[in-house]
C-alpha cells in the first residue's frame, strides 16, 4: 500500500486538515506493543511540520518535530518514514480503531488489560 492509498483509507488529504497515520507493531511472544504516529501539521508560522511520535502502546512516548519549507517536502518525509516503518513490521491501524480510540493492533486487543 502506498501513501496515497493509506491516506485515502484514513480520511483523505486536505491542505487545511491535519493529516496523520497511526501504525502499530505488536508481538505478544516478545512482549512488544509499539505505536508510531506520523502527522503533518502547520507550525505557528504556517510552515508544514512532520510530527513523529512513538512509544509503547498505552504509555506516553517520544515526540520529534521536523520543520519543512513546503507541503511537498513534508509529504515526501512522511512517505519515507512510512516506508521505513512498514519494512520494520509496523502495520497501519484501521480507520475504525484509530477513530474509536482503541489502542493497539488486533493481537494486542486480547491483552489490553496489560497482562502479557
Amino acid at each position: 500500500m502506498d501513501l496515497a492509498e493509506a491516506l485515502a483509507q484514513h480520511g483523505g488529504m486536505s491542505e487545511d486538515a491535519i493529516q496523520y497515520l497511526v501504525l502499530d507493531r505488536c508481538d505478544p511472544t516478545c512482549n512488544m506493543a509499539r505505536y508510531y504516529v506520523l502527522a503533518i501539521e502547520p507550525s505557528l508560522f504556517g510552515n508544514p511540520t512532520l510530527i513523529r511520535e512513538w512509544g509503547r502502546i498505552g504509555l506516553p512516548g517520544q515526540r520529534r518535530v521536523e520543520l519543512h519549507e513546503n507541503q511537498s517536502q513534508a509529504m515526501e518525509a512522511l512517505e519515507t518514514w512510512l516506508q521505513r516503518k512498514r519494512r520494520r513490521g509496523y502495520e497501519l491501524r484501521d480507520g475504525a480503531a484509530a477513530g474509536a480510540g482503541r489502542t493497539g493492533c488486533s493481537s494486542c486487543q486480547s491483552r489490553a488489560d496489560g497482562s502479557w
